[in-house]
C-alpha cells in the first residue's frame, strides 16, 4: 500500500526532533570551548559534559522503545518532546560543571523517547519499500539537516550570548512539535503488548553504563580495579538481561529478531559505524576553534560543507540502491569514508590546513550517508509492524551506543596523546593549578593561556596546538582501519540482502 498526503506531511513532524536532536549535538561540540572557559570542568567532567547524553540515550533506548509499542508511539514522541524542552531550560541555567551533566543525563533519557518513536511511526506509516527507504533516506536527511544549520545557530548565538543560549533553541522546536503531533501523526501501538518490566529495564541501562564508565576511567588514569569491576558489572548486567528476555512472556527485547543474519549484521555495521563518525566531528569542532582560532560562528561555517554533503548522499542512497546491492554500497561508503580520515590524519603535516580539513569531513560524511539509511532500513524492515518500536530501539541503540563508544575510547585516546606530547613541550612559568588544567585538555590551554602574560600564553598555546594536532591525526588514521574493516565486514555478511526493484 502506497503511502498519502497525510503520512508525507507527517514525515515532515517527525524530522523536527531529529533536527533538533542533531542540534543538540554538534551546538554543544561548539559550545565546549566556552563551557571550559566559563565552569572549568576537569578533563573527566568535560568528557561527561559531552558523553553522558549519548550514554543514557543509549542505555535507555530500548526501553523507550518497548514503551512506545505499548502505550502509543505518538504519544511517548509528545511526552518526550515536553521533557526535552524541560531538561533544556535546566541546561541552558547550569552553573556548575556537575549541574551541567546532571541535566544532560535529564536531557539524554528524554532523547531516548524520540528516535525509535519516530523511526517506528515510519515503519508504520510506510509499508511500500521503496518509500520507505526515501522516508528513512528523509528522516536521516532531517538529522543532517539539524547538523548544518546547529553550528549556525549555535555560532551566532555563542557570539552575542552566554553559552547556555545553545540549549534555549529547543525550546521553541518542541513547542511546535506538541502543537502539531496530535493533528498531524497517527497513533500505532502493539494491541497484544503486555507490561513493562521495570528490572529489565534497569538491567540495560546498567550494562551500558557500566561498560562505558569502566573504559573512560581506564583512560583517565590507567588499569585499575574501579575501572576492572565497572566494566564487569556492566557484562554481568547485559548478560542477567539477555538471560530474562529469554524467560519473559513479553520481553524488552525480542531475542528472535537476532536470528535473522542481515539485521546482526547491520547491527555490528551501525556500531562501528557510528563509533569512527561521532568522535571525529567532536574533534573537528575543536580542531578549527581551539588549534585554528576561529571563532564558534566561523567554525560552525566551516562545517557546513560536510553536513551538506551529508543530506546530498542521504537523498543518492534510494536511487543508488535500486541498482546495486545493499552491501556493495556499504562497502563503497565506508571505503570513501576510510579515505576521508586518511585526508585528516594528514592535516597536521601541511600547510593548507583549513581546506584538508573541510574535504576530509565532506568525503567521510559522504561515505557515511548510504551506510546509515540502508543499515536503518535493514534493521526496521525486518521486524513485523506490531515491533516496530522494539526495532527502531535497537537500531537507534547501536548508533548511540557506537557514537558514545567513539567518544568514549577515541576521546581518551586524544586525550592521553594530547598529555603526553605536552608534557614534554609544556613552557615552565606557568602556575601549577593553571598548569593542571592546561594538561588536562585544549580547551583548558586555551582558556589558561588567555590569563597568563603575551609571551608565555603564546608558548603554551603553540604547545598545546601541536600536542593536539598530533593526538588528531592518531585519531582520525584510527578511524581509517576501523572503516574499512568494517567495508570487508558488510561486503561479506550482507551480500545476499537483494537490491530493492
Amino acid at each position: 500500500m502506497k503511502a498519502g498526503r497525510r503520512e508525507w506531511i507527517g514525515l515532515a513532524v517527525i524530522a523536527l526532533p531529529c533536527m533538533l536532536y542533531s542540534m543538540d549535538l554538534t551546538v554543544l561540540n561548539l559550545a565546549v570551548p566556552s563551557i571550559s572557559a566559563e565552569l572549568k570542568p576537569t578533563g573527566a567532567q568535560l568528557l561527561w559534559i559531552v558523553d553522558i547524553y549519548g550514554f543514557l540515550v543509549a542505555g535507555s533506548l530500548i526501553t523507550m522503545g518497548t514503551l512506545g509499542d505499548r502505550i502509543g508511539r505518538r504519544k511517548l514522541l509528545l511526552i518526550g518532546a515536553a521533557a526535552f524542552g524541560i531538561a533544556s531550560v535546566l541546561a541552558a541555567f547550569s552553573t556548575s560543571a556537575a549541574t551541567l551533566i546532571a541535566a544532560r543525563a535529564l536531557l539524554g533519557i528524554a532523547a531516548a523517547t524520540l528516535a525509535p518513536s519516530t523511526l517506528s511511526l515510519i515503519r508504520n506509516m510506510f509499508l511500500d519499500a521503496q518509500q520507505r527507504t526515501v522516508a528513512i533516506s528523509i528522516w536521516i536527511m532531517s538529522y543532517s539537516a539539524g547538523a548544518a544549520i546547529g553550528p549556525l545557530i549555535g555560532g551566532m548565538l555563542l557570539e552575542h550570548f552566554w553559552w547556555g543560549s545553545v540549549f534555549l533553541i529547543n525550546v521553541p522546536v518542541m513547542l511546535l512539535l506538541l502543537a502539531l503531533g496530535p493533528v498531524l501523526l497517527p497513533e500505532f501501538r502493539d494491541p497484544d503488548a503486555g507490561r513493562l518490566d521495570p528490572v529489565s529495564a534497569l538491567q540495560s541501562l546498567a550494562a551500558v553504563l557500566g561498560v562505558i564508565y569502566g573504559l573512560k576511567r581506564i583512560a583517565e588514569a590507567g588499569f585499575g580495579w574501579a575501572a576492572l569491576l565497572a566494566i564487569a558489572a556492566g557484562i554481568v548486567a547485559g548478560a542477567a538481561f539477555l538471560r530474562r528476555q529469554a524467560r519473559l512472556a513479553d520481553p524488552l527485547i525480542d531475542l528472535e529478531l537476532f536470528r535473522i543474519p542481515a539485521l546482526t549484521a547491520a547491527l555490528a555495521i551501525n556500531i562501528f559505524g557510528f563509533l569512527t563518525a561521532f568522535a571525529s566531528f567532536l574533534f573537528i569542532a575543536q580542531y578549527l576553534q581551539s588549534v585554528l582560532g576561529l571563532s564558534p560562528f566561523d567554525a560552525g561555517l566551516w562545517s557546513l560543507p560536510s553536513a551538506l554533503a551529508f543530506i546530498v548522499g542521504s537523498m543518492a542512497t534510494p536511487a543508488i540502491v535500486r541498482r546495486f546491492r545493499p552491501a556493495y554500497v556499504i562497502a563503497g561508503g565506508m571505503t570513501l569514508s576510510a579515505a576521508g580520515f586518511v585526508v585528516l590524519a594528514l592535516v597536521g603535516h601541511v600547510a593548507a590546513v583549513l581546506p584538508m580539513l573541510v574535504a576530509g569531513a565532506i568525503v567521510f560524511s559522504l561515505g557515511m550517508t548510504p551506510v546509515v539509511t540502508l543499515t536503518t532500513d535493514i534493521i526496521v524492515s525486518a521486524a513485523p509492524p506490531e515491533r516496530a518500536g522494539a526495532a527502531a530501539a535497537l537500531s537507534e541503540t547501536c548508533s548511540e551506543f557506537g557514537g558514545a563508544l567513539g567518544i568514549a575510547v577515541m576521546g581518551s585516546i586524544v586525550t592521553a596523546i594530547y598529555r603526553g606530547e605536552v608534557a614534554s613541550t609544556f613552557p615552565a612559568g606557568v602556575p601549577t593549578e593553571a598548569a593542571e588544567i592546561a594538561r588536562s585538555t585544549i580547551g583548558g590551554a586555551v582558556s589558561v593561556a588567555s590569563q597568563l602574560p603575551e609571551a608565555l600564553g603564546a608558548e603554551l598555546l603553540d604547545a598545546a596546538r601541536e600536542a593536539f594536532a598530533q593526538a588528531f591525526g592518531a585519531s582520525a588514521a584510527i578511524s581509517a582501519f576501523i572503516a574499512l574493516g568494517v567495508a570487508i565486514l558488510a561486503a561479506a555478511l550482507l551480500r545476499r540482502v537483494q537490491p530493492q526493484a
